[in-house]
């Protein structure tokens, strides 16, 4: 079983769109959507949930209310301003309760203030974080996540998405996991392109896109990943387009495609479905010859 990973350095290049489209092609695959802090794959393949699991991370601080004295030893040592003494409106005149309160979203989980308090009333908590799901979508199994609001270790939970999406691939005997990689350079692209066989690097001829395609081409191959290019929106800046081509001829990189802006992706999403299926010919023809050449370079490694 292989493992492709669609990722781009930057946001916006396509490769949600490209991810969609490969799954629609794909003929026995299931599919793992690691953008888990913005993740829009579903958009696209209607999955249908069939299990619903809670992601645990991280710990946040929790004031036991009846053993807190008030002192502020807590509040004074936490640097990031998570400890406050909540106001309280009594006839008109603004009085400070007793005890003290936890900002959550504030909270980074250090635990100085629990070493701190005299009469033990701080906790550590486990954060709830987010979920992830086991879905299915017509095309194929689907593995994908949704991370809380202001909530950290993304690349923890992309290496759960993945770890899953790899069991029920080998579960149902499937020949490929088609990953739709997060964009940047951090750790959730870490945990993204960790063990696959092929990165596929979306980019466009922005200077933005150069820029970020450099960038995240030294982090694949500094983890010795078999990486390729695509050029999306090839014809918006004919100069950049020659400049990514010089780029990838100097560094060794094949490109795959060189892919013209298309309407069609943008009415496609619209209604909620990949471009192969919105259109036969055009862009959804070249999508479909890119995903062929995919195969070959997979089929090769």
């Amino acid at each position: 079983m292989k493992q492709i990973v669609i990722i781009s350095g930057k946001g916006g290049t396509g490769k949600t769109v490209l991810t969609a489209s490969f799954a629609a092609l794909a003929k026995n695959a299931s599919f793992a959507d690691c953008d888990v802090d913005a993740a829009d794959l579903h958009l696209l393949l209607k999955p249908e949930i069939k299990e619903r699991h809670e992601f645990r991370s991280g710990k946040t601080a929790v004031i036991d209310e009846k053993k807190c004295i008030a002192c502020k030893k807590c509040m004074e040592v936490c640097r990031f301003g998570a400890i406050y003494s909540p106001q309280k409106e009594n006839h008109g005149q603004s009085t400070i309760e007793d005890g003290l309160r936890i900002d959550s979203i504030s909270c980074e989980g250090c635990a100085v203030c629990s070493y701190i308090c005299p009469v033990n009333a701080i906790s550590m908590e486990e954060n709830l974080s987010g979920e992830w799901y086991i879905s299915e979508t017509k095309y194929g199994p689907m593995v994908h996540a949704k991370l809380g609001i202001a909530e950290e270790n993304s690349g923890k939970l992309v290496t759960l998405v993945r770890e899953n999406a790899k069991k029920v691939g080998e579960e149902e005997n499937k020949d490929y996991i088609i990953i739709d990689g997060p964009p940047g350079i951090g750790c959730p692209v870490i945990a993204s392109l960790a063990n696959v066989d092929l990165a596929l690097i979306v980019t466009e001829p922005t200077l933005s896109g150069i820029h970020d395609m450099k960038r995240v081409v030294d982090v694949s191959r500094h983890f010795g990943i078999h990486t390729k290019v695509v050029i999306n929106k090839c014809d918006i800046n004919l100069k950049n387009t020659r400049n990514i081509r010089e780029i990838c001829e100097k560094q060794n990189l094949e490109i795959l495609a060189e892919l013209p802006f298309s309407e069609d992706v943008a009415m496609s999403v619209v209604k909620g479905m990949p471009v192969v299926e919105f259109c036969n010919g055009g862009i959804a023809k070249d999508i479909a010859i890119l995903w062929e050449r995919i195969e070959q370079q997979l089929k090769k490694l």
